[in-house]
C-alpha cells in the first residue's frame, strides 16, 4: 500500500503527516520547537533542536501510521517561508534560525524605502522587501554582524534545512527561491537583484533551484536512524507553506483565492501574467510560466491565540480538564455578542500589519459595559478585515470567483461565516486537515508517479467541503463597520511611530 509522508514547520510547531495515497491522514505527530527572542524585534530557533524535533515527529509518525515504512513512496517538506537558515563552508548552521516574526532589519527597509529601491525592487523581483525577507535580513547582517556575513556558504529557508537533514543534499524549490532574488519575468536567480541589495557577495551561495515535484535526494542511513524512515527513499523538493496550504486545499487554480488564517494573514491568487503591485509579492509558482500573487501580513489569528492565552488562562484549563477545546468553550459568548450592536472595533497588528512594523493592535470603541464576547468578536473582526484589505487588493488586479479558507479558526463555521459575509464572496471550508503538510505529500507524490501532477488531487473537495454564502443584510452591516475600522488605521498611521517611541523611553 503506497503512502506519503508530508512535514509542515510552522513557526511554533513542526508537524509529521502520514498521508495514504488517497489523501487520507493515516497519523499526525507535533513537536513544539521554541523560539528565541534575545533582543526586542529578534525572533529565532536554534536549528539543530528543529531538525531534532522533527526527526522525534516524524518518527512518531512512522511508527504510529500502522504501516510499515517502506510503504511511503516519496517525502517532502514545507515550512515557514522568509526569514534565514544559513550554513558555514562546512555545512552547519552559522548561528540560530531566523523566522519570519523578525523585525531586526526594519532600519534597511526604512532607508531602502527613503532611497527609492522599493520601486526598482517591484520592477526587477515582482516585490517590494519587507523586514523579514531573505534581502533584509543580510543586508543587516552584513551591516551588524559583517563577519558572520563573510562566513556565508549557503543561504536556506527553512524546508531546505530539513531536506539538507534528511538527504545531505543542498538546494531549494521555484517557490522559496523567488522570495527575494529572482527575476519577475525569467523566474531565475538574478545577478542584478543581488546588486541591487549591495548583496553581490552572496552571488553562487545561494541554494539551486529545483521544481517542488522534483526528486532532490534520499533518505540517508543517519537520518533513516533517526526518523525510522527506510534509507534511499525519494526526497521531493517541497515547497513554502504558503503555496503549500493553498494547494493542499484546491487553491491553487485561477479565479479561486486562497486564504489562510493563521499566524500570518495569507491571501493567494495563481496567475499566468507576472502582475506587479507594491501591495502584493509576484512570486514563482509551482510550475514555470506561473506566478503566485500573495497579498500577506502577520495579522491574523495569531492575534485571537493571544487574546485565548493572555486573558483567557483560566478557561483554557477548564476545558482541558473536561477533555473540550477552549474555542467551544468561549462560542457561546462570541455567538452572542454577534447577535447585539457592538462599538468595539480591533487592529489585529500585535505581531505586525500592512502598515509595517511599528503599528500596534488596540481596541477602539471599547466601553464599560461591554464583556469578553464583544472583545472576543471585535478580534475575529479585525482578523477578518485585515484579509479583506489584502483580498480588496487581489480583487483589483485578478478575477476573483470563489475564495478558499484554511486555518485553524476555519473550523469555527461563525468565523468561515464572517468570512463570506465580509468579503462577499462564497467562501469554501474543505475537510482538508493539514493543509499545508497535504500540499507537500501532492508534490511528493507527483514526483514518484503516484499522480500525474501536484494539482492531481485524488480527493473530491467539492463533497467533501462545505461553502459558505455571504448574506445580504450581514455584508452591510460589516461594510460600515470596515469602513470605519479602515478609517480608524489611516488616521492612527502619524500616531503610530509616536507610541512606539514611548518602548524606548520617550515621552512622545
Amino acid at each position: 500500500m503506497a503512502s506519503l509522508l508530508g512535514i509542515d514547520n510552522g513557526l511554533t510547531v513542526t508537524k509529521a503527516v502520514v498521508f495514504d495515497a488517497d489523501g487520507t491522514p493515516l497519523t499526525t505527530a507535533r513537536r513544539r520547537v521554541p523560539q528565541s527572542m534575545p533582543r526586542p524585534r529578534r525572533v529565532e530557533r536554534d536549528m539543530d533542536g528543529l531538525w531534532r524535533a522533527t526527526a522525534e515527529a516524524v518518527a512518531e509518525a512512522v511508527a504510529r501510521s500502522g504501516r510499515p515504512a517502506e510503504d511511503i513512496r516519496a517525502v517532502a517538506a514545507t515550512a515557514h517561508g522568509d526569514g534565514l537558515y544559513l550554513l558555514d563552508a562546512a555545512r552547519r548552521p552559522l548561528g540560530p534560525g531566523i523566522l519570519s516574526l523578525d523585525s531586526r532589519a526594519g532600519e534597511v527597509v526604512a532607508s531602502w524605502e527613503a532611497g527609492g529601491l522599493f520601486d526598482r525592487a517591484l520592477a526587477l523581483t515582482g516585490q517590494v522587501p519587507h523586514v523579514s525577507a531573505p534581502s533584509a535580513l543580510l543586508a543587516w547582517m552584513n551591516k551588524h554582524e559583517p563577519e558572520r556575513f563573510a562566513r556565508i556558504a549557503h543561504v536556506l529557508g527553512c524546508k531546505d534545512w530539513l531536506r539538507f537533514c534528511l538527504t545531505g543534499t543542498i538546494g531549494t524549490d521555484r517557490t522559496e527561491a523567488s522570495t527575494s532574488f529572482t527575476d519577475v519575468r525569467t523566474q531565475d536567480y538574478s545577478s542584478e537583484a543581488l546588486r541591487l541589495f549591495g548583496l553581490e557577495f552572496l552571488k553562487g551561495k545561494l541554494a539551486p533551484m529545483a521544481r517542488p515535484d522534483e526528486v532532490v535526494g534520499e533518505v540517508t542511513a543517519e537520518a533513516a536512524a533517526l526518523t525510522g524512515l527506510r534509507r534511499g527513499t525519494p526526497v521531493v523538493a517541497g515547497l513554502h507553506d504558503v503555496t503549500g496550504s493553498a494547494l493542499g486545499i484546491g487553491g491553487q487554480a485561477e479565479g479561486v483565492l486562497a486564504i489562510v488564517a493563521g499566524t500570518y494573514s495569507i491571501n493567494e491568487v495563481v496567475t499566468n501574467v507576472p502582475r506587479t503591485d507594491p501591495r502584493w509579492f509576484c512570486r514563482n509558482a509551482i510550475e514555470p510560466g506561473r506566478w503566485n500573487a500573495m497579498a500577506i501580513s502577520p495579522a491574523s489569528a495569531a492575534n485571537y491565540d493571544w487574546f485565548l492565552e493572555r486573558l483567557c488562562p483560566r478557561e483554557a484549563e477548564v476545558a482541558a480538564t473536561q477533555g473540550r477545546s477552549v474555542h467551544a468553550l468561549l462560542a457561546e459568548e462570541i455567538d452572542a455578542a454577534l447577535t447585539r450592536p457592538s462599538s468595539v472595533l480591533f487592529h489585529p497588528y500585535l505581531f505586525g500589519s500592512p502598515h509595517g512594523e511599528v503599528a500596534s493592535g488596540g481596541f477602539a470603541g471599547l466601553h464599560g459595559w461591554h464583556g469578553r464576547g464583544d472583545m472576543l468578536r471585535a478580534v475575529l473582526e479585525g482578523i477578518a478585515f485585515n484579509h479583506r484589505q489584502h483580498v480588496d487588493a487581489l480583487r483589483e488586479g485578478f478575477p476573483v470567483r470563489e475564495a478558499r479558507l484554511t486555518g485553524g479558526t476555519s473550523r469555527n463555521s461563525a468565523f468561515a461565516q464572517m468570512f463570506a459575509d465580509v468579503l462577499g464572496l462564497p467562501v469554501t471550508v474543505t475537510a482538508t486537515e493539514e493543509a499545508a503538510a497535504w500540499g507537500a505529500a501532492l508534490c511528493a507524490g507527483a514526483a514518484v508517479g503516484l499522480y500525474a501532477s501536484p494539482y492531481d488531487d485524488p480527493r473530491d473537495l467539492r463533497a467533501s467541503g462545505r461553502t459558505y454564502d455571504p448574506d445580504r443584510a450581514r455584508q452591510t452591516a460589516y461594510e460600515q463597520r470596515y469602513r470605519i475600522w479602515e478609517d480608524i488605521s489611516h488616521a492612527m498611521a502619524p500616531l503610530w511611530p509616536r507610541i512606539e517611541r514611548l518602548a524606548e523611553g520617550g515621552t512622545q
